[in-house]
């Protein structure tokens, strides 16, 4: 079993990344890290004792982490994959936006991936070997409309990705994103109906749904994606095609 780390796994895009991993026959144990434990995180644990440690983690605490993360090793030792999959999407146009709302997005997107990537890491450089993904989204690239932030924050991810991937590639350790398009989890509910109408026409294969994102996620961190290094996969139905 190689242990990963998997953030934001209490709903979503994290619940469903929780669920391929379990599922899959690479065979993972997983420690996943969100702000509240939802019931479907602890039915999954349940179904699988001993591969599910749920813990309760704000990830804007970002002194906090590296303590979190030394814990969790201790336990499963050092982690084969991290997964920075949770993410703040608040929208508002820049001129008025708060600035907690701009200063809290920042901590949860960016600076909580890039803390909890220097912890982990440095287990995996010890045992030269390890997989980072991290999720970005297609607004990196493309933009939105109210979502400067946001887009900030994913632009600033990939960035890191394509760094790291070389600073880390000599030690076997592969670092990617994976690029979702529109997903109709619970960050998007509060979108205008227009909005969302106009996204899925622009999908000719249709919006992708969590569990084909999670596919990605899980070859990004099998055996076939051995030599795929700074790249940004993008799922979403073909909509900036």
């Amino acid at each position: 079993m190689k242990p990963v780390l998997v953030t934001g796994t209490s709903r979503g895009l994290g619940l469903a990344i929780l669920r391929r991993l379990l599922d899959d026959p690479a065979g993972y144990t997983v420690a996943g890290l969100s702000r509240t434990r939802s019931p479907e995180a602890e039915a999954l644990a349940e179904r699988h004792p001993g591969r599910v440690d749920l813990v309760s983690c704000d990830l804007s605490d970002i002194d906090a982490l590296p303590a979190v993360v030394s814990d969790l090793a201790r336990r499963h030792g050092p982690f084969w994959g991290l997964v920075n999959n949770a993410g703040l999407g608040l929208s508002g146009v820049l001129a008025t936006m708060h600035r907690s709302d701009i200063e809290r997005m920042m901590a949860v997107n960016l600076m909580a991936p890039i803390v909890l990537t220097k912890a982990v890491s440095r287990g995996m450089l010890a045992a030269r070997q390890g997989r980072v993904v991290n999720i970005s989204s297609i607004i990196a690239a493309t933009g939105f409309h109210g979502l400067g932030v946001y887009a900030a924050t994913k632009a600033g991810l990939e960035g890191l990705t394509r760094s790291l991937a070389r600073e880390l590639g000599k030690r076997d350790i592969t670092v990617n994103c994976v690029a979702p398009g529109f997903l109709e989890t619970g960050m998007t509910l509060d979108y205008d109906p227009q909005q969302l109408a106009s996204i899925r026409r622009r999908a000719p294969l249709g919006v992708a749904d969590p569990a084909d994102v999670a596919g990605a996620v899980a070859y990004l961190l099998g055996p076939e994606a051995a030599k795929i290094t700074g790249t940004v996969l993008t799922v979403d139905g073909g909509s900036v095609a």
